[in-house]
């Protein structure tokens, strides 16, 4: 079996990035798929990591294949709309099968996508469709890599834990249903990994690199956040916060999407999205399982509580 040699598309991206340096790490070759007259400040940390830069047009599909040429594992960290999801990736999946590629990693990196409901979420509902041409497409294999939210939604982007108020909001009738996180790093750690197995891979493979509910997010909140409060380190937990029914969040997403309140339609991540994948989370129907930590037995996983620490010894000093 050839030496892996992978080709990233999006490696400027943060996780593309983060994918591009973990398999440098593992002394992987790699190829980025760059957009031409891409910025050279944009590519520059790449060619520090070893990276062979390779300006191809992604609309270009013969001369992706000829880009390809080599290549053993194709991943796609490319994030956007239908141009994007569906026809970007698809021109890379073209490409990939006319050189020969073994394996194609869509840019899928959400909750499972396979287990909800069609139509509950118009960035999930692309990458369900994608699935539907990779099942087609005649690539010799493809994985698909879920990891539930990016840990890094509880650093602001999605405010479920309120410092200020010791709450941490939830949606739904129990505060215990169970939410999976993976960090951005951990996830490209894995996808180094599956990029560079020469076995036969799962066509989804499910990871979270911790699994916590709304109750236990508060618990652990006040023991990183008031564990010097003078009761043995243990901190004073927050209190789950109910603040409506999934129903009434999925109604609220529908009426902001068809007004156009909170974005648009070509926004990539408008605020009716993120309450699609809130919904998605809340109800279960998104819930990763089973999973495949264990596959690669050497990948070490970033808890919430750490994640959670290490943000406030940065914020201490800023």
């Amino acid at each position: 079996m050839s030496k892996p040699y992978v080709t990233v598309a999006g490696a400027t991206g943060q996780l593309g990035h983060l994918i591009a340096a973990s398999l440098r790490s593992r002394d992987i070759p790699v190829q980025a798929l760059i957009r031409p007259h891409t910025d050279p400040s944009r590519t520059t940390a790449l060619r520090d990591l070893g990276v062979t830069i390779s300006e191809t047009d992604l609309n270009d599909v013969p001369a992706l294949r000829t880009a390809l040429d080599g290549t053993t594992t194709l991943v796609s960290a490319l994030n956007g709309l239908s141009d994007v999801i569906l026809t970007a990736q698809r021109n890379l999946l073209d490409a990939a099968v006319q050189a020969h590629v073994r394996r194609f990693i869509p840019s899928d990196y959400a909750l499972d996508f396979t287990k909800t409901q069609a139509g509950t979420n118009r960035n999930l509902d692309l990458r369900r469709e994608f699935h539907t041409i990779l099942e087609q497409s005649g690539i010799e294999q493809w994985t698909s890599i879920l990891n539930g939210a990016f840990t890094e939604i509880l650093a602001g982007q999605a405010p479920l834990i309120l410092d200020k108020w010791g709450r941490v909001l939830y949606w739904g009738s129990n505060p215990d249903q169970k939410l999976d996180f993976t960090t951005y790093a951990d996830a490209a750690a894995y996808t180094a990994a599956v990029a560079a197995d020469e076995r036969e891979t799962p066509k989804i493979l499910r990871i979270a690199g911790d699994v916590k509910s709304a109750r236990e997010l508060g618990e652990i909140a006040g023991r990183v956040n008031h564990s010097d409060d003078g009761d043995g380190g243990e901190g004073k937990p927050y209190t789950p916060l109910w603040v409506g029914s999934v129903g009434f969040l999925e109604g609220a997403a529908g009426l902001m999407r068809r007004f156009g309140l909170g974005g648009s339609e070509k926004d990539v991540f408008p605020a009716w999205q993120g309450m699609q994948y809130t919904v998605n989370m809340f109800s279960g129907a998104g819930k990763l399982d089973p999973l495949d930590n264990d596959r690669y037995p050497e990948l070490k996983w970033t808890k919430v509580e750490d994640f959670l620490r290490q943000l406030k010894e940065k914020k201490v000093q800023a």
